[in-house]
């Protein structure tokens, strides 16, 4: 599949430059081995970078645990201390101009920076994953990354659209066994699926 020119003129990156790359699938399992035991941060990482690596290890066929990983979103930490771009968030905490923006990169890099200097710049900030995954992370009541089920207030899993939305997942698939077939035929990431799935076999060898 061709790059879009309106991909390329925000990232730069032409089909010249990937034409003798690997595939995804075909390095999809050394990256799982190299991320193995990594919590991920980003910028905007909550609704870009991870649920996309998610279904990209889904695809490929390796299942990628994100359970048991935390999640740092430097762009919320930002929005909620100076709501900006990543250049004016590099400009405004480490006092420089970002060169080759939207380059992976100049991307990565100025965001390591920009998280460092945070943590430097606001008091109340923990050079603490776990501090910084609780309190900066649009995942935390999500069960799936696009958030089609959610935990409610008691950690039950309810749904979170459509005709069911508020109720626990577990009791719809119960009374409602179809629904499952519905999802899992639908037009939903497949991150949500495997979630879905996890919850009616919990229940179905519970």
């Amino acid at each position: 599949m061709p790059i879009p020119p309106p991909a390329t003129a925000i990232h730069g990156i032409t089909d010249d430059d990937v034409k003798d790359c690997p595939t995804f699938r075909q390095v999809a399992k050394s990256l799982a081995d190299m991320l193995e035991g990594c919590d991920l941060a980003g910028f905007n990482s909550s609704r870009f970078d991870v649920p996309m690596l998610s279904e990209e290890f889904l695809r490929a066929g390796v299942d990628f645990d994100m359970s048991k990983r935390k999640f740092v979103d430097v762009q919320i930490i930002f929005h909620k201390k100076e709501p900006r771009t990543l250049e004016a968030a590099y400009k405004f905490y480490c006092g420089k101009e970002l060169e080759n923006a939207h380059s992976a990169e100049a991307d990565t890099i100025a965001t390591y920076e920009v998280l460092k200097s945070q943590l430097e710049h606001y008091p109340d900030l923990e050079n603490d994953i776990a501090f910084l995954s609780k309190e900066y992370s649009s995942f935390n009541n999500n069960v799936d990354f696009a958030g089609r089920i959610v935990f409610d207030e008691n950690g039950i899993e309810i749904f979170n659209f459509g005709k069911h939305k508020g109720k626990s997942v577990t009791q719809v698939l119960r009374d409602e066994p179809s629904y499952y077939s519905w999802m899992m035929d639908g037009d939903f990431p497949l991150n949500t699926k495997q979630m879905l799935t996890k919850i009616r076999l919990r229940e179905m060898n519970g």
